[in-house]
């Protein structure tokens, strides 16, 4: 976690705060009562299924559409209220983002920067991004990962303070997601702060600070992934192999709920206690298992726990 985001559990201020936002569509509920915010420099995620609100509320938060109800504060205006200034600090990826097939990529980082109110240097862009070997490409022929690195380039150009990525790394295969979140890595060590809509698990772990869990357009939970997986994931599970070790030695243990064996396997189940002081039991007995393994509940399991259903891992919004 950054610094900046461990401030703000600490108590400092936000650069961005939602209470009781929702949003309807007539008898719609999409956004039902959300409250969250966000620190300078933190990557914020909201975590969830297909049609779960999360794509929703990010376009409320940059006045894509208006809320029915609550409040909004994004760097210290309300998107509703001041949306064309609120744009002018913020940059966007949104989910549907597409760029005329023939465009070259020098031609699109010349248009938006038009659109800036900074001035922006394409060739010092086409460097920054790896994107010179490409620039006479059309969009169209651009691979998956070059094109979101490319929509990473056109979001940032202006230095926006807060960004917002929607979904971006569906579609694209293993290689091409973890070159993309070292781009995202970059976006916050450049001093932006970033709202992050994702499905995929093993991205909101590996890049979040902290994570809203966002289901049937509620938050059913929201902390670090750490915290998250400790607290809602359920128990955790120690395993080892160990010739005739005699389970009833760990049974006394705080924190250990159950210990079996199939044949010289062991399994033990229970808190985040149990672990260090199953070990030390093995150690006075002199066992040393080479296999001795903690098997720690992941986000899936975070997930599956607070809602009673799995993620689609192909789903999106």
């Amino acid at each position: 976690m950054t610094e900046a985001a461990e401030g703000m559990n600490g108590g400092t201020g936000a650069v961005l705060t939602v209470e009781n936002l929702t949003k309807k569509y007539q008898d719609n509920v999409a956004v039902a009562d959300v409250s969250f915010d966000v620190a300078h420099g933190e990557i914020f995620g909201l975590l969830g299924p297909n049609g779960a609100g999360k794509t929703t509320t990010v376009e409320c938060l940059q006045g894509l559409r208006r809320r029915s109800d609550g409040t909004v504060t994004v760097l210290g205006m309300d998107p509703d209220r001041q949306p064309r200034e609120l744009r002018r600090r913020i940059g966007s990826q949104l989910q549907s983002s597409a760029l005329p097939e023939r465009l070259r990529v020098d031609e699109a980082i010349g248009l938006f920067g038009r659109l800036r109110d900074r001035p922006v240097d394409v060739e010092t862009t086409l460097d920054e991004w790896d994107l010179v070997r490409v620039r006479n490409q059309a969009f169209a022929s651009l691979s998956g990962g070059q094109q979101q690195r490319l929509f990473l380039a056109l979001a940032l150009l202006g230095d926006p303070e807060v960004l917002f990525l929607d979904e971006l790394t569906t579609g694209l295969d293993p290689t091409a997601r973890r070159a993309t979140w070292e781009l995202i890595r970059r976006v916050r060590d450049r001093g932006a702060t970033v709202v992050l809509v994702t499905h995929f698990m093993e991205e909101a772990e590996e890049l979040c600070d902290r994570i809203a869990v966002v289901d049937g357009g509620r938050i059913v939970a929201l902390d670090t992934p750490g915290n998250l997986t400790a607290t809602q994931g359920g128990p955790i599970r120690v395993t080892f192999t160990a010739e005739g070790f005699d389970l009833e030695t760990l049974l006394g243990i705080p924190g250990v709920d159950s210990a079996t064996a199939e044949g010289a396997e062991v399994t033990v189940v229970g808190d985040g206690r149990a672990p260090v002081p199953v070990a030390a039991a093995l150690a006075a007995e002199a066992i040393a298992p080479h296999d001795f393994r903690t098997h720690y509940p992941s986000l899936e399991d975070v997930f599956v726990s607070l809602t009673g259903h799995q993620l689609e891992e192909g789903a999106a919004r």
